[in-house]
């Protein structure tokens, strides 16, 4: 059952900015609002294998394997610290493109994917998150996880959606600014590096 309860407390985990928000805010600055609706999709997609992993219960196995979750954790820290390499790198990042290429389109729903997908922590979060919304009394528990899953994923789309038009809508004073560039460039660099640093120093 679909509370409000659920809803508020989705919502808040939703909007607090994370390695998805960043990725996406950025996309959405630096290659425009459909840059940024696919970086949204692919992040929004990178969170299916957690979900099914706790509806299937997997999610325990990882969470009393210490081994499963420093080689997926460590992963993470890897390909973090590689979108902070390659954005400090990119001098060319903010150059306004006409259209996009589908291979584009392709490259930035994957990286947002693997983005989502190499955190540990989200299977644990969502092992933690969503039983506590499943009535025990109810005859079809499964049922009730997919639907809270379900509700989950398309509010994670559409604030993910929000946060690219947003960065959208700022992005021609980005683009006429190359100091804003050059500190943007870093900033999001520097934030890569830190959720790479967070994530390596994480417990379960």
């Amino acid at each position: 059952m679909i509370t409000l309860e659920f809803l508020i407390t989705s919502l808040i985990v939703v909007l607090i900015p994370g390695t998805g928000v960043v990725f996406t805010v950025s996309a959405g600055l630096v290659q425009g609002r459909r840059a940024g609706i696919f970086a949204s999709l692919g992040c929004t997609l990178g969170i299916v294998p957690h979900l099914l992993a706790t509806v299937l219960g997997l999610a325990a196995v990882m969470h009393t394997s210490a081994l499963a979750f420093q080689l997926l954790k460590y992963a993470g820290v890897a390909y973090l610290l590689y979108l902070a390499y390659a954005t400090w790198k990119d001098r060319s990042a903010f150059v306004v493109q006409q259209g996009g290429a589908p291979r584009s389109a392709l490259s930035l729903t994957v990286k947002a994917f693997l983005l989502n997908i190499l955190n540990p922590k989200l299977t644990i979060f969502f092992l933690a998150f969503l039983p506590q919304f499943v009535d025990p009394a109810s005859a079809a528990p499964l049922a009730q996880l997919l639907l809270l899953s379900g509700v989950f994923m398309a509010m994670t789309f559409v604030v993910f959606v929000v946060y690219a038009l947003l960065a959208h809508a700022f992005r021609r004073a980005v683009i006429d600014s190359p100091r804003v560039q050059d500190w943007l460039r870093r900033g999001f660099s520097a934030a890569f590096a830190g959720l790479g640093a967070q994530l390596a120093l994480s417990e379960r």
